[in-house]
């Protein structure tokens, strides 16, 4: 197979996942012209500016290191600016994109009577403090979830555009399985050993086959909260809408925490991250344990071809998980990887065509996750597989708010939980790049 004398890059790189993307047709805007849209052009033309120059200083280092067997400093000093000014923008880009998508909450003139009339008595309770109304109804509908000193279930369309932001914000869950319970734990089972099976003649007896062993996977729910502060003024305001200020206000809270723990949570009070798992190298791989694949050098991507264990993480996944894997690192790892280039010269890492998509490397999507660690001696800083069929996020139907104008007066805050649960479902779907020699 090919090599890059530059990098040693395989030339089936860019066709992991079918043949590398072409300029798609920009997606259209209910306002295509609106302020908020060219912004978000700009920025991305500002981006593809970067990546450009970027592309430029590094091919220069490259030709450096081939005449001279070393970079001058100045031109090191250059690409990494660059890298890092692309990482920022990037960043923009996507916080540009994610506002330019979420919707406003509707005056409630399109909600059933008794949404309607559940939405009217939830902003009297949070701007004034009334109970009487909001508690009268959740015992009209036997909830159980919710009573004085546990607070109140906030509106269904409230709820529904927490956990929309949430998914958009928070790297693992916008590509996980995701399930809606209303107990306490999602339990699944799971066939440890299948029945015997064989070919037998149309005529030749039938030889009795064995019970099937059935274990199960639990993923209990956790409770995780945010306590958003208000002034009496903000809530005296009604053209403040309530509903819009809670969800935004609570959506980086929940989606910090659940990224952090869906990556590395220990399982206690906390769902159980896929780092967590006990690991095994690929070769040796059982269930229940998560494989890996290294890299052979301690701490770094190999001095020679390093890109080649990208493809050997890439085919240590069956063929039946890799149509819709991501790779999953952080913005530090995704910087050294972005130098990378294919025997053609063209670099594995491609920027999205459009605001809001992910970037890819060798045509997979990349999900960006700061809380997955950094390239160090033996680290696992890099994930791959089909994590919609590996990874299950369990969430319990409800999210709760209680007031507290005591505590911190003369602040109002707002004590909204809600409880999820997540880990690994299927272990044959995600594999691990370990950065170490075994």
């Amino acid at each position: 197979m090919p090599l890059s004398r530059e990098t040693g890059v395989s030339r089936i790189g860019h066709t992991l996942n079918g043949p590398a993307p072409t300029a798609a047709p920009e997606k259209k805007s209910t306002d295509m012209g609106s302020p908020a849209m060219h912004e978000v052009r700009d920025a991305m033309d500002e981006f593809m500016t970067r990546f450009d120059a970027f592309k430029q200083a590094n091919d220069d280092r490259l030709s450096q290191v081939e005449r001279k067997l070393t970079a001058d400093v100045v031109t090191t000093e250059k690409v990494d600016r660059l890298n890092a000014a692309l990482d920022i923008q990037q960043k923009t880009v996507d916080g540009l994109a994610l506002s330019l998508t979420r919707p406003e909450i509707g005056s409630g003139a399109a909600l059933n009577p008794v949404a309607r009339e559940h939405k009217a008595a939830f902003e009297t309770y949070v701007r004034q403090g009334g109970v009487g109304p909001l508690r009268s109804l959740e015992e009209k509908a036997l909830s159980v979830q919710s009573d004085p000193d546990g607070g109140y279930l906030v509106p269904s369309e409230t709820e529904q555009m927490i956990d929309r932001i949430v998914s958009e914000a928070s790297p693992i869950r916008a590509i996980a399985g995701v399930r809606q319970i209303g107990a306490a734990s999602y339990k699944k089972p799971f066939a440890t050993s299948g029945a015997a099976t064989g070919w037998v003649g149309e005529t030749e007896p039938r030889a009795e086959t064995g019970t099937p062993k059935i274990s199960e996977l639990e993923f209990p729910v956790m409770e995780l909260y945010a306590m958003p502060a208000a002034t009496s003024t903000l809530l005296d305001d009604s053209a403040v809408n309530i509903d819009q200020w809670i969800a935004e206000e609570v959506q980086t809270a929940f989606a910090e925490q659940e990224g952090a723990a869906f990556v590395s949570g220990d399982g206690v009070r906390k769902p159980r991250g896929f780092l967590s798992y006990d690991t095994v190298d690929n070769d040796s791989w059982a269930w229940g344990k998560v494989g890996y694949v290294a890299t052979g050098a301690s701490g770094s991507f190999p001095v020679s071809s390093p890109s080649d264990v990208l493809l050997d993480l890439v085919y240590s996944v069956k063929s039946g998980y890799r149509a819709n894997a991501h790779f999953v690192m952080n913005r530090q790892t995704q910087a050294q990887i972005r130098k990378f280039k294919d025997a053609d010269g063209n670099y594995l890492w491609q920027p999205s065509l459009t605001a809001g998509d992910a970037p890819r490397l060798m045509n997979v999507p990349i999900a960006e996750a700061e809380d997955m660690p950094d390239v160090d001696a033996d680290s696992f800083a890099l994930a791959y597989g089909d994590f919609r069929r590996g990874y299950l996020i369990v969430d319990r139907l409800g999210i709760r708010v209680l007031r507290d104008p005591y505590t911190a007066k003369p602040y109002v805050l707002f004590y909204t939980t809600k409880r999820v649960g997540g880990g690994i479902q299927n272990f044959e779907a995600i594999k691990l790049l370990k950065f170490g020699t075994a």
